[in-house]
């Protein structure tokens, strides 16, 4: 049976992809946990390549391959400063991860994946917003930007307005962009979050 994988956005990012007629490698950022996404576009025949910072959720991650029969590199590596060759991955994403540092970093984050990125690659990156339930919570370091804790570990979490994620994007062809506010149910409670999704192409 094929997984159905919980990062749904990503499925519009995969058929933007799909669309395309570029060789079939792809970068992902973040790319640790349970139920990675990279496995999605394995699914569909892409050469996968990963990185994390955490090497427990890099285990997990290679854990689900393994039982899985699937490979998909992923290996620890920093966002901020990508080991890839300029120009050389044609489809590059991070998913739920660039915003869990501070403001400048994501934009280090976000110019290294444009520097890996092939011309007419595609990339899909995503932005927590100030309509997010947690923002204000914890030590404020400024322009939207708290220390909160995920799994009782200290983690930064940077907020942006909508429209906020813009510059670093005015480089490149956007072709599309969504504004996200949803509300589920999270440990018995109903939570309330806020995303900006952005998937953009190299001029």
């Amino acid at each position: 049976m094929v997984d159905i994988f919980k990062q749904t956005p990503l499925y519009r990012y995969l058929m933007y992809c799909n669309e395309t007629e570029m060789d079939k490698n792809i970068l992902d950022c973040g790319a640790g946990g349970d139920t990675p996404p990279l496995a999605l576009f394995a699914q569909y025949g892409y050469i996968t390549h990963g990185i994390d910072c955490d090497m427990e959720q890099i285990n997990l991650a290679n854990t689900y391959g393994q039982e899985h029969s699937v490979y998909l590199d992923i290996r620890q590596g920093d966002m901020r400063q990508l080991a890839f060759d300029d120009e050389s991955i044609p489809f590059v994403y991070s998913y739920n991860t660039v915003f869990h540092m501070r403001k400048s970093e994501v934009k280090q984050s976000v110019e290294e994946m444009k520097r890996v990125l092939k011309p007419n690659g595609l990339m899909f990156v995503n932005f927590l917003t100030v309509n997010d339930f947690r923002c204000g919570e914890g030590p404020d370091l400024g322009e939207n930007q708290y220390e909160q804790f995920d799994d009782d570990q200290p983690v930064i979490h940077s907020y942006y307005r909508s429209d906020e994620p813009d510059s670093l994007f005015s480089d490149m062809e956007v072709l599309y962009k969504e504004d996200r506010v949803l509300e589920r149910i999270f440990n018995g409670e109903r939570i309330r979050q806020g995303f900006v999704d952005y998937i953009v192409k190299k001029i």
